[in-house]
């Protein structure tokens, strides 16, 4: 006699990238086992009534920072996924600019041990690639990573630029690993030069940020960080895409066949110039929020599949750090894991897109790009047994003092929504139930970097790399 499963889940509506369907979920232990009509279902030890919600493969979230080590003042594991939770996502990637950088193996280790310990979701872990991390690339990922990041603009943390000529030698280092690279795609120079010239002519108001990095340098860092992927063979990943601008170069790099993908973020589609006077420092982030002229190209690009996933670059600071009167001090970035799904589920009840669409956001294509499909992103028998429950039809109001985050300031405050997830699932067990936090998941999180199974790597020009031409020793002429 088969051994009955945990728990089977009926009444819902599961969600597929699709198909809307009306079926029932078994689960044992962490898994999923089947998908199909509630009398075709195992016997469970328990049941759960989902009537009236649809379940969502719970949402991936590949940008999150959760200052943890170093400014837990702002946020820590702890804090941050529970965040995540309340908001429907069962899978965050946090960034490495923390003190300390993760920039080796030991400092990975660290944070990783951190992690296990308070996340309440699953999780995975970047690494800085830089001009002094190059060399410790495979030190890296054996510690476990779920890839690189690269600055190629300043952001809160002030992590050092690479060069172009070291941004090339990394990512020869990095192709033949098949480890993605995502990449804060701003030009440097351009912005330094331009925040120095306005502040030298005392502009200090909110939209000199604005001002201080206009589209084109992100236009240009994408079609050069494309450029040196076309020719290394790496894999890359736009993070934040917040203009119309840069979905031209990548097109034009999907088109030649580079490994390139992207997100953006619901402030670049849902916020707009005239927000400053109201929002004031409280929505500096970089890049900036920009002229709302921006939003439906970005629409556009998301439901035309340009844009690969929706993420939201979940920033935390405090009050203070953020009301500051002059926008240079004024800390970049805000909360945003825990609003992303209400925000665009709203969107969804408007009829901008389909529900189907907004899974394919915000979970299968994070989940494929990342080589976590079909074990994340996914209903089927087999995967991880991640869910979001959520009522589309619920109206309410989003409130910084009811966020879970540690940062209770941001751009939403006082914004009505439709759509609440209602509980979420993280591996077979509710870790946000009723809109509480489920005792005893603290720790429940485990990194993803061990199911990670990235598609065979394709390095090109092997033969003119830093390593190959420094090893390359002819013999001198007669």
């Amino acid at each position: 006699m088969n051994e009955p499963v945990d728990l089977v889940i009926h009444g819902g509506r599961i969600v597929s990238p699709d198909t809307v369907i009306e079926a029932s979920i078994a689960i044992r232990g962490e898994t999923i086992v089947a998908v199909g009509a509630p009398d075709a279902m195992p016997e469970a030890k328990e049941t759960f009534d989902a009537t009236s919600l649809h379940i969502l493969p719970g949402a991936i979230d590949v940008h999150v920072h959760f200052r943890d080590p170093g400014y837990t003042h702002k946020e820590d594991f702890e804090s941050g996924t529970a965040a995540a939770a309340f908001g429907g996502v069962t899978t965050v990637f946090d960034m490495p600019n923390t003190i300390p950088t993760v920039a080796d193996g030991e400092t990975l280790k660290a944070k990783h041990a951190i992690a296990s310990s308070k996340a309440h979701v699953d999780y995975g872990l970047y690494a800085v690639l830089g001009e002094d991390t190059i060399d410790k690339v495979p030190e890296l990922i054996e510690a476990g990573i779920i890839g690189f990041k690269c600055y190629m603009g300043n952001t809160f943390g002030r992590i050092p630029t690479p060069s172009t000529g070291a941004m090339l030698e990394a990512f020869e280092m990095v192709a033949p690993t098949g480890k993605r690279i995502s990449l804060h795609a701003e030009t440097n120079s351009v912005m330094e030069r331009r925040q120095k010239r306005l502040t030298e002519s005392g502009r200090n108001d909110p939209l000199a940020h604005l001002a201080s990095r206009p589209a084109v340098v992100a236009v240009e860092a994408v079609a050069r960080a494309a450029i040196l992927a076309e020719w290394t063979g790496a894999r890359i990943h736009i993070l934040h895409i917040s203009s119309g601008a840069e979905l031209g170069p990548l097109r034009d790099a999907k088109a030649r066949g580079v490994d390139i993908t992207g997100e953006t973020c619901p402030h670049y589609l849902m916020l707009g110039e005239d927000d400053y006077a109201r929002c004031r420092g409280i929505i500096r982030v970089n890049p900036p929020v920009r002229e709302s002229v921006n939003n439906e190209p970005l629409w556009a690009g998301l439901l035309d599949g340009t844009i690969d996933m929706i993420a939201t670059d979940h920033a935390p600071h405090t009050p203070e750090e953020k009301t500051r009167a002059d926008i240079w001090s004024v800390d970049c970035g805000f909360p945003g894991v825990e609003t992303q799904m209400p925000l665009m589920l709203t969107q969804v009840a408007a009829g901008r897109y389909d529900i189907r669409d907004y899974v394919r956001w915000s979970a299968v294509n994070p989940a494929k790009v990342w080589g976590l499909y079909p074990k994340k992103g996914a209903i089927l028998p087999g995967a991880d047994a991640d869910l979001a429950f959520v009522d589309l039809n619920h109206a309410w109001t989003l409130r910084d003092a009811d966020l879970q985050s540690r940062s209770k300031i941001s751009p939403w405050d006082g914004r009505g929504v439709v759509g609440l997830p209602r509980h979420t699932m993280v591996r077979g067990r509710f870790v946000m139930k009723d809109r509480a936090l489920v005792a005893d998941t603290k720790g429940h999180g485990r990194s993803v970097h061990a199911i990670q199974q990235m598609p065979e790597a394709k390095p090109l020009h092997t033969d003119e790399t830093m390593a190959a031409v420094i090893a390359h020793r002819p013999e001198a002429a007669a």
